[in-house]
């Protein structure tokens, strides 16, 4: 099972890397927060100081991740930039 299924590239989470330090994750919809916390500090090599979900009308459950590194330069490794 894949806890991080793929970042979100939308309007507004392109505006929360800029003002909030936030990037926007799909995850598996079963997956917790300090699991998804781990996976992401495993996968990025960065620092994770909070996980925020939310779980969509459309079953889809997304992590509002905020780093003590800049989100741009992560979102630029990840190619969302």
């Amino acid at each position: 099972m894949a806890i991080i299924k793929h970042p979100l590239a939308t309007e507004k989470s392109i505006r929360q890397i800029e003002s909030e330090n936030k990037l926007v994750f799909v995850v598996d919809s079963k997956a917790k927060k300090a699991e998804i916390k781990a996976e992401l500090e495993r996968i990025l090599s960065t620092k994770v100081l909070t996980v925020n979900t939310f779980n969509g009308p459309d079953g889809e459950k997304r992590a509002y991740v905020r780093f003590a590194t800049p989100a741009i330069d992560i979102a630029t490794r990840l190619g969302l930039m």
